[in-house]
């Protein structure tokens, strides 16, 4: 489909006059000359670009791949010089390589092609203000920019999140009710405050953790009442009171310890405390401890989620660990105060009862529902710990996905925006109209685009043999085709392996769409600790994340449930109202 010459026109028009505003000094000039030259030669390569792409950052980069749609398989590599809005700024280098099994029509994709770059320049430069609009440093138009519906507002989001996240000065409460996200930023009259939040009142049980979204019948038995109650036990009111007690862990460092493992140690250790009435504590976190990770975040849980209980806490705790009569009395424990066992199966928490007893049969192994299994409590409490830990990301973890988001869709995302006539460049640069309240505080509560429906699949191989029944790919995609004979509108696949040859056998499926990180793996048989050293610790973290936090939101998953990093997907998604979509396993867990 054509794009109407006008919009061609339009596009040219904005480069034009963004060139002319950029001023007369000599080193401008160049920066103005450099930048409209680099537009014309990514134009000249067009004709061989294809559709898959991968887009570096912090040791990251993502791929989409689209199958069996032409014949050409062409390999490019274009550099993008991307400026901030000084014109002496040092340029950034982004490589970007291409590939694809499509050809692309210059005519046609011109205008997407440009808008998909000016979105990736203003990402990496985070040229969003609080609106979500892109700034007047932005190239090509600043403000008049279509906005990117697949991008989220990381800080603004952050902030938000800060404050629901932290007891009320005074008042022993956060500050939740029953509005979301952006409303309760709302603006409102001094008389009209009561309507938004009770004052001087404790967390009520209408007042739901913001965290948890979909209806009950969509999560596991009593996540919100469990979810509320655990954020209330990690942040008493008076962190220094003697009758607080801590447990002070740092996250598991035994060699060949996947992320998956060190998540479901804390999980265990996260029950003692509950178990203890203890405030757990976590404290040195090594996959944090990269150049990402900045400042107090660096070699902290907190680089990438909100921390587990309140700064107060980890103050007082820190401060109970010099003081030898806190240990002997046990006002202060660690993990060496714990077994192994008690650590990774110990007794699951029975505050709330038996909840796990009437869980729904939604996951089918070898074509029959699982009704019953022996470890049905520690699924169940699984799911709500790692809730839990990581219910708010970070401003980097924001960043990162939406860095994974842009380069898989951020095409379909720009010829989806330029397609409708009402979203187009302008015919001259202006200011575009202020954004209505509705726009603010109640759609900007939406989740950023991308492909729906979409399958997530994680293939797990490799070593992980020696724990459980491995599966070829093939079985993976027999179970996908049975999802797609459901649901016949379902092409895309966002697909996480370490194993090369799964990723080659994805063109054997034409039918399908498959989006990937694009990084290093395995070719042959190797162990995860010797694959993740030799990626680094930056990306061996970042793109495991990434792919799990992608799985956790996608509509439908295919894993397997005896592989861990499955296992708490799986709870993730059964507690972020995901219960009905199912579950498609190749095996199940080993201690079943």
């Amino acid at each position: 489909m054509e794009m109407e010459p006008s919009n061609q026109k339009s596009l040219e028009r904005v480069v034009s006059q963004r060139a002319l505003q950029m001023g007369t000094s000599f080193p401008c000039q160049i920066c103005a000359l450099g930048f409209l030259c680099g537009i014309c030669l990514a134009s000249l390569f067009m004709a061989a670009l294809t559709s898959f792409g991968t887009f570096g950052f912090g040791g990251l980069s993502f791929a989409s791949f689209s199958t069996g749609i032409s014949v050409s398989d062409s390999n490019s590599k274009i550099i993008d010089m991307v400026t901030s809005g000084d014109c002496d700024a040092k340029p950034k280098e982004i490589k970007t390589m291409m590939h694809s099994e499509r050809s692309i029509d210059s005519k046609v994709d011109k205008g997407v092609r440009l808008l998909n770059s000016v979105w990736g320049g203003a990402l990496l430069n985070k040229s969003l203000n609080r609106k979500g609009q892109f700034s007047r440093s932005t190239k090509l138009g600043g403000p008049n920019v279509p906005n990117a519906p697949h991008l989220e507002n990381c800080k603004l989001i952050e902030d938000v999140n800060k404050r629901l996240d932290k007891l009320v000065e005074n008042e022993g409460s956060p500050q939740w009710t029953i509005w979301k996200g952006m409303l309760t930023n709302y603006p409102f009259s001094t008389a009209n405050e009561q309507l938004r939040y009770p004052k001087h009142q404790p967390i009520s049980e209408s007042a739901n953790p913001p965290w948890v979204v979909g209806s009950d019948e969509e999560n596991y038995p009593i996540t919100r009442k469990v979810q509320r109650d655990i954020w209330v036990h990690q942040h008493p009111m008076n962190c220094s009171d003697p009758s607080v007690k801590f447990l002070v862990a740092d996250w598991e460092r035994i060699p060949g310890f996947g992320i998956g493992a060190q998540i479901a140690g804390m999980c265990g250790l996260l029950a003692i405390a509950i178990n203890e009435k203890r405030v757990l504590v976590t404290n040195y976190y090594n996959r944090a401890d990269h150049d990402g990770c900045k400042g107090p975040s660096r070699s902290s849980w907190s680089c990438y989620f909100f921390p587990e209980t309140s700064q107060k806490c980890r103050n007082r705790a820190f401060e109970l660990m010099r003081d030898k009569e806190a240990w002997e009395k046990g006002i202060i424990t660690g993990k060496d105060n714990y077994t192994s066992k008690e650590i990774w199966t110990g007794r699951v928490p029975r505050v709330w009862g038996n909840p796990w007893s009437y869980l729904q049969p939604t996951t089918e192994v070898n074509g029959s529902l699982v009704a019953y299994h022996r470890k049905m409590d520690r699924r169940w409490w699984r799911a709500q710990a790692v809730r839990y830990l990581m219910r708010f990301q970070t401003e980097y973890t924001c960043y990162l996905l939406n860095i994974a988001r842009h380069q898989a869709f951020g095409w379909e995302a720009a010829k989806m925006v330029l397609e409708t006539p009402i979203e187009v460049f302008p015919e001259n640069v202006r200011e575009k109209p202020k954004s209505s309240d509705i726009e603010e505080y109640v759609w900007s509560n939406h989740k950023p685009w991308n492909p729906r429906p979409l399958l997530s699949m994680h293939v797990r191989m490799g070593d992980k043999a020696c724990e459980m029944k491995v599966v070829e790919f093939e079985e993976y995609m027999r179970l996908a085709d049975r999802i797609r004979r459901r649901f016949p509108h379902l092409s895309s696949i966002w697909l996480s392996t370490e194993m090369q040859d799964v990723i080659d056998k994805t063109r054997l499926y034409p039918h399908w769409k498959f989006y990937y990180t694009n990084v290093t793996r395995q070719v042959g048989n190797m162990t995860m600790a010797t694959y993740e050293a030799s990626l680094g610790r930056e990306t061996s973290t970042n793109y495991p994340l990434v792919n799990f936090l992608m799985a956790s939101e996608a509509d439908f998953f295919i894993g397997a449930l005896g592989s861990t990093w499955c296992f708490l997907i799986d709870g993730m998604r059964n507690t972020g109202g995901k219960v009905m979509a199912g579950y498609l396993s190749v095996n199940k867990d080993r201690f079943w």
